[in-house]
């Protein structure tokens, strides 16, 4: 598969080529932040097929939090674009709504961190439901 995205902004651009490590609706407190309240579609793409092609992006990590993962957003617009995750070197989880066709993401294999899910969320009932992050 090959995929290529951005931010809203256009002053980020990235590609990325392999097989999807991780197709996935998070439903974690932090990911709740960053959608404004609702879950996230992300996508795991190997590290070596991925590439910045456009511009730089600013990252934040809470020191706050053991094993906190970096996010990795546009500087200029704000587009939050992936997400790097200690213990999962080898690949990058790319936000979902970045790619240029969203379309090619299909279907979630599995439904994460429902453990912080909120009464408004509607959780899925035709894939894997886990409380916390699960990666085959």
């Amino acid at each position: 598969m090959k995929v290529e995205g951005g931010c809203y902004c256009g002053a980020v651009r990235y590609k990325a080529e392999g097989e999807p490590m991780m197709k996935t609706e998070c439903f974690c407190r932090e990911c709740q932040y960053i959608t404004g309240g609702g879950n996230l579609l992300v996508m795991a793409m190997p590290v070596e097929g991925f590439e910045l092609t456009k511009g730089a992006v600013k990252g934040f990590t809470r020191d706050d939090i053991e094993h906190a993962v970096t996010r990795e957003f546009c500087d200029n617009c704000g587009t939050h674009l992936f997400t790097r995750a200690p213990g999962f070197a080898a690949g990058v989880i790319i936000k979902v709504g970045s790619l240029d066709d969203p379309s090619v993401f299909g279907k979630a294999d599995s439904a994460n961190y429902v453990c912080d899910a909120q009464p408004y969320h509607r959780l899925p009932d035709d894939m894997p439901v886990n409380q916390k992050w699960m990666h085959s």
